[in-house]
């Protein structure tokens, strides 16, 4: 079944889980699309089926606090950052709820951790202005890049590059072997001082860079050329929430939550807007993502909501 506008416009909440006592703070599917993990500020990790369509575990992290969780290519294990005590990178076995390793070396909070897609490499951005780069079977950072600002940053979906996006005004490239020499390619945004820079990610043609803000407006660059082609607004967000926006798996929509609830939905290429859709959401929608492998997306409150399409087109 191929996503279009119509079988879009048809995804409806199939389910609704309220294991969190607080906001979801993020989420992700495993690469097989058959999982979730969840991160809470209740500080929990809920682990949930997508196919059978329940929650199947909780575990705590009550001392440290979860946040900006990350599925890594081994199974059952993720990485997360801290959200008390400490700005650790913390290595987890979901298997037997025991630490792997752990990542010390950012002073401020980590804002964004990214997995490499194809090898133990995963980034992280910190408050304290730094990416740090890391591998999975050492507790040592194998690389440090100082910037100017708060970086937000992703790897591309080859693994060969990363982007950076520093002070909510520029994106930088940098080739993962030999990063040190720089980025091969900066590109400058118009600054607008209404909003901070939340998130980064690569649509998986490797194409398209979508840059979401804590402000109303989204922006999709072309990933070669920097150009800014389109950028997305007409969504609720006055209270300068951090709101995922996520790309379909096959790159042709993208889509963010909002605070009243709504999941709203734009064509890519076109720029227009292709549906609203009602989460009936207790409150905003910080984090939403496509299934990697199923025709269902997960969007997130403090509870989290399976969509199904009602049509098959």
């Amino acid at each position: 079944m191929k996503l279009t506008d119509n079988v879009l416009r048809s995804f409806r909440v199939a389910k609704v889980f309220r294991e969190n006592s607080d906001k979801i703070n993020c989420f992700d599917f495993s690469s097989n699309g058959e999982t979730i993990i969840s991160s809470s500020d209740d500080d929990s990790l809920v682990l949930y089926d997508c196919q059978e369509g329940k929650p199947k575990r909780t575990l705590y992290s009550k001392k440290y606090g979860v946040d900006l969780i990350r599925y890594t290519h081994a199974a059952n294990t993720v990485v997360y950052s801290s959200n008390k005590i400490d700005d650790t990178i913390r290595y987890l076995s979901l298997h037997d709820n025991k630490y792997i390793r752990y990542f010390p070396g950012h002073n401020k909070r980590v804002t964004a951790l990214s997995m490499s897609p194809v090898d133990d490499t995963f980034i992280s951005g910190s408050l304290d202005k730094t990416i740090r780069l890391w591998d999975l079977r050492s507790p040592n950072c194998q690389g440090l890049m100082h910037l100017q600002g708060k970086p937000v940053c992703s790897f591309d979906p080859e693994g060969l590059i990363f982007a950076a996006g520093v002070n909510s005004e520029m994106v930088k490239l940098y080739d993962l072997r030999s990063f040190d020499k720089g980025p091969f390619a900066t590109f400058k945004l118009q600054y607008d001082r209404t909003c901070e820079w939340t998130g980064l990610k690569f649509s998986n043609d490797g194409k398209l860079i979508l840059v979401s803000t804590n402000g109303g407006a989204l922006r999709l660059l072309d990933a070669f050329k920097g150009a800014v082609m389109h950028s997305f607004g007409g969504y609720n967000n006055s209270k300068a929430v951090t709101l995922e926006a996520s790309f379909t798996p096959d790159s042709q929509f993208i889509m963010i939550g909002s605070e009243d609830g709504k999941i709203h939905v734009w064509n890519a290429e076109s720029g227009m807007k292709v549906a609203v859709l009602d989460g009936k959401h207790t409150g905003p929608v910080t984090c939403l993502q496509f299934n990697p492998k199923f025709m269902t997306f997960a969007s997130a409150c403090s509870n989290m909501a399976f969509w199904l399409p009602t049509i098959d087109d």
